[in-house]
């Protein structure tokens, strides 16, 4: 039988129920797929961006616990959860031809835009 996805260090009921919306049904599956792309997984399925369960899921993925990412570390975790927020944005944007597609692209990238 396989593990649930809470199986996973840092992980718990409701990541259960956030990866499943996603289609993401079990720990085998999550390792499979790695942090990023089962993250963006779930930004897909609705759930909102939150750069502390981005870097609890990376962090439980390798065994350690969700505080334990510091320093550079955490600066390139950030880097990697702002670009997966991008590319995801990117792919649900309604708006890429139209005549505010320009300054919607800009005020998602400071967190100002419409598509939150």
């Amino acid at each position: 039988m396989p593990l649930p996805v809470s199986s996973i260090r840092n992980l718990g009921p409701a990541s259960d129920a956030g990866f499943a919306r996603a289609g993401i049904h079990d720990a085998e599956s999550l390792r499979a797929m790695g942090a990023d792309a089962a993250y963006a997984a779930l930004l897909r399925a609705g759930t909102q961006p939150h750069f502390i369960g981005y870097y609890a899921l990376v962090m439980g993925l390798q065994g350690r616990p969700w505080n334990d990412c510091q320093g550079a570390e955490k600066a390139a975790l950030r880097l990697r959860f702002d670009a997966i927020k991008r590319r995801v944005a990117t792919e649900t944007d309604t708006d890429t031809d139209g005549p505010h597609a320009a300054l919607e692209a800009i005020l998602n990238e400071i967190g100002t835009g419409l598509r939150r």
